[in-house]
């Protein structure tokens, strides 16, 4: 995989330097010094190439002068990663669906910076994590795992077995948010973009919440809607 962009690079470098194996700079570009010296640091190969290749292999994406060769996204077995939200008070976030490459970086990005989330996709009608994903998700990556579940139902019921108290987000006929009394540990289920929780997995919630909005008639995208929730999970279970 190839990770492009100055801060998605360099986060890559604080967290997980050995996933990466060449760096790439644009001979335009002086100014990442930082990002030389630390794969200097961890013995990291840099080359300083022309600017038309950097766009070509980037397919004229904005990469900031940098890009990166870096190992395939390591997914997480789903019983590991929920094993690890019991112990370390985390909420997995179950996402039904999603299909936009941008929503779930904007999702992994939120997520890794509030610091206490991991994620649940399944493997099949929903967008797995790639190159377009994690430049979008700007490092956010390297603060959470991902799981990759066959049956996204199977997976909340398993969560459930443990304890997990599951709470979803729907657009109509729910309690607001911010009027709901949470339970931990809590998983939290977001619905794709236009179709919500299907009716499937939102038989299987605890609890339906709505996002309060002043004007029903707007609708948020679910990277928006699910950085709400996340805050105001956060904010509870403190």
């Amino acid at each position: 995989m190839k990770l492009y962009g100055k801060n998605p690079v360099i986060e890559r470098l604080k967290s997980n330097p050995k996933s990466i194996s060449r760096v790439m700079i644009d001979e335009n570009h002086v100014d990442l010094a930082y990002i030389r010296k630390k794969c200097h640091q961890w013995g990291i190969s840099v080359t300083t190439v022309p600017h038309s290749k950097i766009q070509r292999m980037a397919q004229n994406l904005n990469t900031q002068g940098i890009l990166a060769d870096i190992e395939d996204f390591a997914y997480v077995p789903l019983d590991d990663l929920l094993d690890h939200a019991i112990e370390k008070k985390r909420t997995p976030v179950f996402l039904d669906n999603l299909n936009d490459p941008q929503n779930l970086g904007g999702i992994i990005r939120s997520c890794g910076a509030l610091g206490v989330f991991d994620i649940v996709l399944p493997t099949t009608e929903s967008v797995s994590v790639t190159e377009s994903v994690l430049r979008v998700a700007c490092g956010g990556e390297n603060y959470l795992s991902v799981a990759r579940v066959n049956n996204l139902g199977n997976a909340i019921e398993k969560a459930k077995k443990m304890g997990f108290w599951i709470i979803g987000t729907v657009v109509e006929e729910a309690r607001s948010l911010t009027e709901v009394t949470l339970q931990f540990p809590l998983g939290l289920v977001m619905g794709s973009e236009e179709k919500g929780v299907r009716d499937i997995i939102r038989k299987k919630l605890d609890l339906e919440a709505m996002i309060p909005m002043k004007n029903q008639r707007m609708s948020l995208n679910v990277a928006h809607a699910t950085s709400m929730v996340c805050y105001e999970i956060i904010r509870q279970k403190k």
